[in-house]
């Protein structure tokens, strides 16, 4: 009798057991190993599959209106510093419904510039340099640890890391050839700017690509290596990224730190060169960020720091550090107020709506990146 008993006993640690674990298992976010993502059909996962293919039909039907060849480039942003494709993708798109794949269209291996999106990348680097003590605090200035003479003006001098993660600093100089002012068709395209008497750094907002370029440097010289290196090592290969990517320099950014030559990267492709990349490292980019900068159970951003870096900054637009917020409504609309995304020309999108466990990429599109993402929502029971 008392054999049984403990045998009975035994049975049921053993199903209270099974029976946690499978709640784990099933609550614990799913991450994709590198190489593959496991695909669940719409009907799996609770949505509805007429739904969800009417809205990759819309995204489908609303091809950007930019040459194949992106012959526009130089007419657009103005003369090109480096390398261009001779040939994009048609628009493409990956959907990742609570970790899985749900929906994918077009040539979703294509490696294509991504233009701004890489300015979110950026904003990764800085994370890992906050994380390692490479960079003490986000408010203090550039010029404490960054000696190569571009923080060397008391104007300058006064810009910090999170001034340039917001786009605020008002930094002056010249990157590459290209004047933090903006001004001339030839130099800038269709992107030139009037000439502006210049703010105090962190009081007034600006697009400028010539200042983060800037602020790319001075990742580089932070993390004593290139951009491209911490990205590869600290993000990208952490979170099962494809070798495929490539973030390229331009042919006239290259400088001299402790000894070695290296390239310096730009936060888009305004001028040539830039993040070239495939719709699913995109997506897993996307997801990396959606998970809180946490992957497979290691915490590759702090999370302090990516709550700072999805919360609006004091001046100009819905922005947080470097990437696009909801939180008016605007720049995203009709999804939620906390969703974000990163955005770059062509149009090339990122959209994460964290309250739908939801990651949209959407490349070589018209219109807003929330259009898509609402009717994918829309199929959500």
């Amino acid at each position: 009798m008392l054999s049984s008993r403990r045998t009975a006993l035994r049975l049921c640690v053993a199903l209270a057991a099974s029976t946690a674990i499978s709640a784990f298992a099933q609550s614990a976010p799913y991450f994709p190993p590198a190489g593959t993502w496991a695909k669940k059909s719409a009907a799996e996962l609770g949505m509805d599959p007429a739904k969800l293919a009417e809205a990759v039909s819309y995204a489908q039907q609303h091809e950007t209106e930019r040459p194949l060849d992106l012959s526009d480039q130089e007419v657009i942003f103005g003369s090109l510093l480096g390398s261009m494709p001779t040939r994009r993708a048609k628009t493409n798109g990956v959907v990742i419904y609570k970790g899985y794949v749900v929906a994918e269209f077009g040539d979703t291996g294509a490696v294509d510039p991504t233009y701004s999106v890489a300015k979110s990348m950026l904003a990764t680097v800085a994370g890992v340099a906050l994380r390692d003590g490479r960079i003490a605090s986000l408010d203090q200035p550039v010029a404490a640890s960054v000696k190569d003479g571009g923080y060397a003006s008391p104007h300058n001098a006064a810009v910090t890391w999170k001034m340039h993660l917001q786009q605020a600093s008002e930094w002056q100089g010249e990157m590459f050839g290209k004047k933090d002012d903006f001004i001339g068709a030839a130099q800038f395209g269709k992107g030139e700017r009037k000439p502006r008497e210049l703010k105090q750094p962190g009081g007034f907002y600006e697009y400028n690509d010539v200042r983060i370029n800037r602020f790319a440097l001075s990742l580089l010289r932070v993390m004593d290596k290139s951009v491209p290196d911490v990205f590869q090592q600290e993000v990208m290969d952490p979170i099962g990224a494809s070798s495929s990517w490539k973030w390229v320099p331009y042919a006239n950014s290259y400088v001299q730190h402790e000894g070695k030559r290296m390239p310096t990267v730009s936060g888009g492709t305004r001028w040539g060169g830039g993040m070239w990349i495939n719709s699913w490292d995109m997506a897993r980019f996307g997801y990396l960020w959606l998970r809180g900068g946490q992957w497979g159970g290691k915490q590759l951003l702090q999370p302090s720091y990516v709550k700072e870096a999805l919360t609006p900054s004091e001046h100009g637009p819905d922005l947080g550090y470097l990437w696009w917020l909801n939180t008016k409504g605007k720049t995203l609309p009709g999804l939620p107020s906390n969703a974000f995304a990163a955005l770059g020309a062509g149009s090339n999108t990122i959209t994460v709506s964290p309250n739908h466990d939801l990651v949209v990429v959407w490349r070589w599109h018209s219109g807003n990146s929330a259009e898509f993402a609402k009717r994918v929502i829309a199929a959500i029971k």
